[in-house]
């Protein structure tokens, strides 16, 4: 849903945003945006004590969320903003982002393998339990 922007700019100037109409279009809290800012991954324009966000704080903050739903830390999310800002450079942004990608891939391989030994190791547990409960229940019923 696109943001309900009172401070829609007209032609020829840049758009802003507040907080709240940001905190609105992504589903957050204004708190969890200040803390974006306060890990440095936004920086907001000031008017005096207002906080101003343009189009650029827009689209970090889309690319943050897109970074959080693939499990990447913030730290690495910050890296790969700081890569493009700095550089201007996609090439350099595209690569780490692969390299970050084919290790998120890695780890969640990784933990997939061991998700499935522990319910493999809960799946025996329950067979023994349930044969140790139906001797039980044997031995119960031959004792009446």
């Amino acid at each position: 849903m696109p943001a309900t922007n009172r401070h829609a700019a007209p032609p020829g100037t840049r758009a802003t945003y507040t907080i709240s109409d940001l905190a609105r279009e992504f589903a957050l809290t204004t708190r969890a945006i200040r803390f974006y800012e306060d890990c440095g991954l936004l920086a907001p324009a000031r008017d005096r004590r207002t906080r101003v966000y343009g189009e650029r704080e827009r689209v970090r903050l889309k690319l943050i969320l897109r970074g959080k739903r693939l499990g990447l830390a913030l730290s690495e999310i910050g890296e790969l903003l700081d890569l493009y800002e700095v550089r201007r450079n996609e090439r350099a942004q595209l690569t780490t982002f692969l390299a970050m990608l084919a290790q998120r891939r890695m780890r969640l391989l990784q933990q997939r393998e061991d998700i499935e030994a522990v319910l493999a190791e809960i799946d025996g547990i329950e067979r023994e339990c349930r044969r140790r409960l139906k001797a039980e229940a044997r031995a119960d019923g031959a004792a009446d």
